[in-house]
């Protein structure tokens, strides 16, 4: 009897020590996703961002030249415009012949390569009247080795103790920025306004904002939104970011696409993402999708060198998985070469079937409430089905819905469904044609082939 009194005693705590755990676990997951947000400008719920690189755009290089090409982004149904640093590029310590646009000489002045500040001005103008919004990079965690600031104010500088600049990491190209100087807060928010003031551009992309003090980014962002919600993009993963950015970079993704390109993730990584996300970032955080940009082509490769014939997927999965998608300059004309970073390599605009695909992905991005951002859109749920290489979900919002199936493998499948949550009525993405599904449905999938249905 006494021993059964203390194994029933041990087990009453054992559950209440567990119980215990999982009410602190959920207080702090939460806690984060109800931590205070930023607040979004009202037109960012449904659009895409495309990434321009100035440089390689045309071959002149120029924003006059790359002025002509607005008309077709607009047809492709571009939302936001990211430009790459428009700032003049640090001569001293420069890398290659061009130099790294994220070694910025002169806060408030435009690359005399791309043109004059009205060529700018005109751009902006442009693309709003187009319907599209204009957010630049911005270097804030350090700058060229002869910027203007070395001269008028080297306190704004990191020193090491024998007084000498330094870089940071192997970057040295470039010197670093120390924040412990709070005149460099006001210098830095100065300079930002400069380009909403001037240009009437709609917001930033703020480069390895990691790296830059979040107390920085809470105080600046609010005095940046004076006149109107702008919108900011962190070149960083760190959920705590949201309090002063919009969105976030989803590296973790990508690297889930670069894993299944080397055999070493599954669908059940992507489930296991897909919940992982849904813990730790607040409930309306934007995460960029994308599958390449500036650093991934230059330095990493290619999507036909990393994923081959699974790029076409992984570029569909992109764009309807929870997330803003992000397409770089060129992926429309299936860029495949590597862009140099330091010199001038024109992109080979080609004809190409994914300008197509991307255009009626942001399409459908744009009018299917489902694939809104953040709690604008519909939440993801996963769809249980018979293949274990095959990622599968529902996202509904407003009597809108997708439905999908993704092949994460190179052999062919049938996939029938084991669970009814995607049972209904759509149009398939394709085809146009309409498709029934109910719960004794299956599908043919071929290579890393996949399904999209849409309501």
């Amino acid at each position: 009897m006494p021993c059964q009194l203390k194994r029933a005693g041990f087990f009453a705590f054992s559950v209440f020590t567990l119980l215990f755990f999982h009410s602190i676990l959920f207080s702090t997951l939460s806690a984060q996703n109800d931590k205070k947000q930023k607040e979004h400008p009202s037109w960012s719920k449904n659009i895409s961002i495309y990434e321009v690189n100035l440089r390689q755009y045309t071959k002149e290089g120029t924003l006059k030249a790359f002025a002509s090409h607005l008309p077709k982004l607009k047809k492709m149904n571009v939302g936001i415009l990211w430009f790459m640093p428009i700032n003049p590029i640090g001569e001293l310590n420069r890398k290659g012949t061009l130099g790294s646009y994220y070694s910025v000489k002169d806060y408030t002045a435009l690359n005399p390569e791309f043109g004059i500040l009205a060529d700018f001005k005109a751009v902006v103008k442009q693309a709003h009247k187009l319907g599209m919004y204009v957010i630049i990079d911005w270097v804030a965690n350090h700058t060229s080795w002869d910027n203007v600031w070395m001269k008028s104010h080297p306190e704004f500088y990191t020193k090491d103790k024998e007084g000498k600049f330094v870089s940071p990491f192997d970057w040295s190209d470039v010197a670093d920025l120390n924040y412990d100087n709070k005149e460099l807060w006001n210098a830095m928010r100065d300079a930002m306004k400069f380009w909403l003031d001037e240009c009437n551009i709609d917001g930033f992309r703020c480069d390895v904002a990691a790296m830059v003090p979040l107390e920085f980014w809470t105080w600046v962002t609010p005095q940046l939104e004076a006149k109107k919600k702008i919108f900011m993009l962190a070149e960083a993963t760190e959920p705590e970011l949201h309090e002063a950015f919009d969105m976030t970079y989803g590296w973790q993704l990508k690297d889930l696409f670069v894993g299944v390109g080397k055999n070493e993730k599954t669908a059940a990584d992507f489930y296991n993402h897909f919940e992982k996300e849904k813990a730790e970032y607040p409930k309306d955080a934007y995460r960029m999708t994308f599958t390449s940009n500036h650093d991934e082509n230059s330095w990493n490769g290619t999507d036909k060198e990393r994923f081959g014939d699974a790029r076409q997927m992984f570029a569909v999965l992109s764009n309807i998985v929870p997330g803003m998608p992000l397409v770089y300059s060129g992926q429309e004309a299936d860029l495949d070469k590597r862009l140099l970073f330091f010199e001038k390599d024109p992109i080979e605009w080609k004809q190409s079937e994914m300008r197509n695909l991307y255009t009626q992905l942001f399409d459908l991005k744009k009018n299917n409430k489902a694939l809104w951002n953040g709690e604008s859109g519909g939440e993801f749920r996963k769809v249980v089905t018979n293949k274990e290489s095959v990622f599968s979900f529902v996202r509904e919002k407003s009597g809108k819905k997708i439905f999908a199936l993704f092949n994460i493998s190179g052999a062919p499948v049938e996939v029938q469904l084991k669970d009814e949550i995607a049972v209904g009525v759509y149009k398939d993405f394709i085809s146009g044609k309409k498709s029934v599904v109910d719960k004794n449905y299956s599908a043919k999938l071929g290579a890393w082939g996949y399904k999209l249905l849409y309501k």
